[in-house]
């Protein structure tokens, strides 16, 4: 490892609590041990296991209420699967370590989520018969312990996903006895697999897949015990302006689908929920409306993947963000509306201090839309393998801001690391009235703060209903390279680059849509190198493209 790599390295390590580093080694040291003796692993947790078994009739989960998202029984009859939009069959005999798959993929083969259709068929009869097909195959098929089918989050989805499938699809089969065996196994896997190294919506899930079995078990201490730690990770993870602390929108929505969940369920099973937990849901049930986009869909800050309408629906957002401007101090985003202009920019920090798998590099890049017409973006996620693509979208290069001398504004690096990270803040914001009918919000980040001369970079939004204008300013001192670029969405043709003014290079770019699928379209760039300090302009109006049609 070369110098660069270690400083890399350590300026990541010291972002990270020591407890953080301890449960990593005491998960890599349990990881270890079940690969080499998984029948061992399984013999110390195999206890007996309660009578009680089941949830409560008339529970019914999120995941359950968005059907259309799944695949069809009879592409599962024939041992076909689609998920994050590609195709896999499983064959016959079934091969579940679908080695020649990415890894996301394979994960989400083994949650098993994607047999609720199943649960939801008039002909339970077939249903049931393809379930127990598939759970057979499975259990023969699959190694105690082993990756990628028992990492804990892999293990928590599955666990949550049988407990609310065993009434619809197991009970009073032949298999009954041994599938509550599996469950009961995946509870006392959990209980000390719990990934207190990442935290964030990996413990989340975690802990609700624990609470799920407690329920579906009657385990009452183990029921509290993780409802205590799930009211600790909610204050620390539902920020107080209702946003996800990792700060990346579609992780928003999957966890606030897990606390509804577990909301629902202790609902169904006691009668009633705690006021903390509904207190987050709310918050986060606000924040989550705030920020939709005009056509209803979720900003793609940081990693993620576009999240299906019907599950919006299902998370029941709050009102939409009124015009004027409507700061999200906590979350590190702003939102300015006028007219049919509508500004959503990044103007915090990328992520919690111990947890940077999700962060980009994309401080004060901002997304724009034109009524419902998306008009600005950014390069999007379209990977989490390690990889130039990876690496490319994680980067300023690929977001809609101000790169200078080819650096990061956060030192993102591998696939879910970061190192120096940008902080940054809002300077001023106002609303028309203040400032001659025009929104004005101001915000700087200090990510460059390494580079010779100390760069600062501040940028400013000027909103109207009939204008955007976006003004840099990059303080310091000596010469660097600066280079803005603007993210044209799909639809937005190239030759309409000049509704944004001045003199850009226009290159092709490709944008992500979802896993695996890059759609072809525009990046303008402006690139300079120039003595500090640097100012620049580029506007976007109405009028403009009100005459182009």
């Amino acid at each position: 490892m070369n110098r660069d790599a270690m400083g890399r390295l350590a300026r990541t390590v010291l972002q990270l609590r020591p407890q953080q580093v301890a449960h990593r080694v005491r998960l890599r040291t349990q990881r270890a041990a079940l690969r080499r003796w998984p029948d061992t692993g399984r013999r110390l947790l195999d206890t007996p296991r309660p009578a009680v078994a089941g949830w409560p009739s008339g529970f019914i989960p999120v995941d359950a209420r968005t059907p259309t998202r799944w695949p069809s029984i009879d592409e599962l009859d024939d041992g076909v699967i689609t998920l994050l939009g590609h195709t896999g069959k499983l064959g016959d005999p079934a091969d579940w370590s679908q080695l020649h798959e990415p890894q996301l993929w394979r994960f989400h083969l083994h949650y098993w989520d994607w047999a609720w259709p199943l649960a939801l068929q008039q002909d339970q009869g077939a249903a049931r018969a393809v379930f127990a097909r598939w759970w057979r195959s499975w259990q023969q098929a699959t190694v105690f312990g082993r990756y990628d089918e028992w990492a804990p989050y892999v293990a928590s989805l599955r666990a949550w996903s049988w407990c609310g499938l065993y009434d619809h699809l197991v009970a009073g089969e032949p298999h009954e006895d041994r599938f509550l065996g599996a469950l009961w196994l995946h509870l006392r896997f959990l209980r000390p697999h719990l990934e207190r190294d990442v935290g964030g919506n990996h413990l989340v899930k975690n802990l609700k897949a624990l609470l799920g079995l407690a329920v579906f078990f009657g385990q009452q201490r183990l029921l509290d015990r993780t409802l205590h730690a799930l009211a600790r990770e909610a204050s620390k993870q539902v920020l107080p302006d209702g946003g996800h602390f990792e700060r990346a929108p579609a992780y928003h929505c999957q966890v606030l689908a897990d606390l509804i969940d577990i909301a629902e369920l202790l609902e169904a099973a006691r009668g009633d929920s705690p006021e903390w937990l509904t207190a987050a849901i709310n918050r986060m049930r606000r924040f989550l409306g705030l920020v939709l986009l005009p056509d209803g869909t979720v900003p793609l800050f940081n990693d993620g993947y576009p999240v299906p309408g019907e599950l919006v629906d299902e998370l029941r957002p709050g009102p939409p963000a009124a015009d004027g401007i409507t700061l999200l101090p906590d979350s590190g985003l702003a939102v300015l509306r006028a007219g049919e202009l509508f500004v959503i920019a990044d103007v915090g920090e990328p992520c919690p201090r111990g947890l940077p798998a999700h962060a980009h590099a994309d401080t004060l890049s901002f997304l724009l839309h034109d009524g419902a017409r998306r008009v600005v973006t950014e390069a999007g996620t379209s990977t989490y393998d390690q990889c130039a693509r990876r690496r490319f979208e994680r980067s300023t290069g690929g977001h809609s801001t101000v790169e200078i001398d080819d650096t990061d504004s956060t030192e993102v690096w591998a696939a879910f690391r970061a190192g120096r990270r940008a902080g940054a803040h809002v300077v001023d914001s106002a609303d028309s009235a203040d400032r001659g009918g025009e929104l004005v919000l101001t915000a700087e980040h200090d990510g460059y703060r390494h580079l010779k001369g100390a760069p600062v970079h501040r940028r400013t939004w000027r909103l109207s209903d009939s204008e955007l204008r976006v003004s840099d300013e990059v303080r310091g001192h000596g010469r660097h390279r600066l280079v803005s670029r603007v993210f044209l969405a799909p639809e937005v043709p190239a030759e309409q680059a000049d509704r944004f003014g001045g003199d850009w290079r226009v290159e092709p770019a490709g944008l992500a849509t979802g896993w695996e699928r890059i759609e072809p379209g525009t990046v303008l760039l402006r690139e300079t190198t120039a003595r500090l300090p640097w100012s620049d302009e580029f506007r976007y109006s109405t009028s403009e493209r009100k005459g182009a049609q």
